[in-house]
């Protein structure tokens, strides 16, 4: 039965009212921290985007090796350790060339390189060439990661230099939380060699974009008129150092989420690739929701970098304890949540503070030893874990990482003191 005019128009009257009240200040609230962000930085988060969404193969590379090419646990934490000295490399020699020959041409090369390292990385079956394999695929592809933060630095600005940063790591989270969850059905439905293509084929294509859309700016910067601007080596910043260590810790901790707890959440909780694909995925697609509003909000707050870095440094420590309660899904989801609200606050403030450290003319090695404390934890992080677990069981290390969050925790705190004596 139709309902009258005058009902239906007080409905959709209703509906409008609605919308204004509410709906259209929260649109408003999530659209505004994006604005004031320059053309370069959305093209930069849009290759970044269509490289991670590609990212199938290294959230499930330890079932690879584990289920597909039989590997032990063993052998897993080596090729993981593999992983992590080829990307301390990659990061020093990417900050070297970013300073000496500009961030374009070690992006774009960086890029085209990847693709075709992970192209043929699918016919590599045996231990020693896969080790072999990993780390000239991390020496190359992790160059990009002190490039893009000075690229980034140039294209924004100190009053929104941290959007911009969140902004690539919304797009790095974007692209995982596809990743994972595409990754684990082409698994299930097609096979692990798909995903080489996949990752192949989208790093590729990110080059492309930069190529087409970004140009090289001033990018070239010589090593004497770098020496000039700032004489000042990041070895040589005592505080930066410390500061480097503590996120080394954190990195180590944080590297379980990508190697160990996807064994756990496969052996203990009975979870298959697919659904495990779609746990990681729900980290990505909440930090794309939430994680601009939280920084825009803090950015130009009362709370300092460090203290914010602490903050976050101390949720991802809970979210190792919660594992520690039952080998339950819900209380694995807690975990996950408390791990992705502590990477959203901890992340993007760490990484402003190195960039708010750095001295114009040799970021590249700033950004380069901030992203090798992360490559460190690659070559100890997962290894660590995996050993450990394999000896002991998983129990004891959450108990162990837990305990690191703590210590890094510490030594930012200590930091702060210091700095604001």
């Amino acid at each position: 039965m139709q309902l009258p005019r005058s009902q239906r128009n007080r409905r959709a009257n209703l509906s409008l009212s609605c919308f204004s009240d509410y709906l259209y200040p929260m649109l408003q609230k999530l659209i505004l921290p994006y604005k004031g962000l320059s053309r370069e930085v959305w093209f930069l988060a849009l290759t970044t985007l269509v490289n991670r969404a590609g990212a199938m193969v290294i959230p499930f590379l330890s079932l690879y090796l584990t289920r597909y090419l039989g590997f032990t646990m063993g052998q897993v934490g080596w090729i993981m350790t593999c992983y992590g000295l080829g990307s301390v490399l990659g990061v020093f020699l990417g900050g070297k060339f970013s300073d000496r020959f500009g961030y374009y041409r070690v992006m774009l090369g960086s890029l085209s390189i990847t693709g075709l390292i992970f192209l043929a990385l699918q016919v590599v079956e045996t231990f020693y060439g896969f080790c072999m394999g990993i780390f000239m695929l991390t020496l190359v592809a992790d160059a990009f990661r002190p490039a893009i933060w000075v690229a980034l630095d140039d294209y924004s600005d100190s009053g929104n230099r941290t959007r911009s940063v969140t902004l690539i790591r919304l797009a790095i989270n974007l692209g995982f939380s596809l990743g994972p969850a595409v990754g684990g059905l082409i698994i299930t439905y097609v096979s692990y060699k798909g995903l080489f293509w996949v990752d192949g084929i989208t790093c590729l294509f990110a080059a492309l974009i930069i190529w087409r859309t970004l140009h090289q700016k001033s990018a070239v910067i010589s090593r004497e008129e770098s020496r000039k601007r700032n004489p000042v080596s990041p070895y040589k910043d005592r505080h930066y150092m410390v500061f480097w260590f503590a996120m080394f810790l954190v990195g180590f901790t944080f590297m379980q989420y990508f190697s160990t707890i996807p064994l756990y959440y496969n052996q203990i909780l009975g979870l298959s690739e697919d659904h495990i694909g779609l746990m990681l995925a729900g980290n990505g697609f909440l930090i794309f929701l939430l994680e601009m509003p939280i920084v825009h909000s803090l950015e130009n707050g009362k709370l300092e970098d460090l203290k914010i870095v602490i903050g976050g440094t101390f949720l991802l420590m809970l979210s190792f304890l919660v594992l520690t309660i039952s080998p339950w899904i819900s209380i694995a989801i807690v975990g996950l949540v408390l791990m992705t609200f502590g990477e959203m606050l901890g992340f993007p403030f760490s990484n402003s503070y190195a960039l708010d450290r750095s001295r114009k003319g040799n970021q590249g090695a700033y950004m380069a030893m901030y992203s090798m404390s992360f490559s460190f934890a690659h070559i100890l992080g997962p290894n660590a874990g995996l050993q450990i677990s394999e000896r002991y069981g998983f129990e004891s290390t959450w108990y162990l990482m837990a305990g690191i969050c703590l210590l890094a925790c510490i030594i930012v705190f200590a930091i702060d003191r210091r700095e604001n004596k």
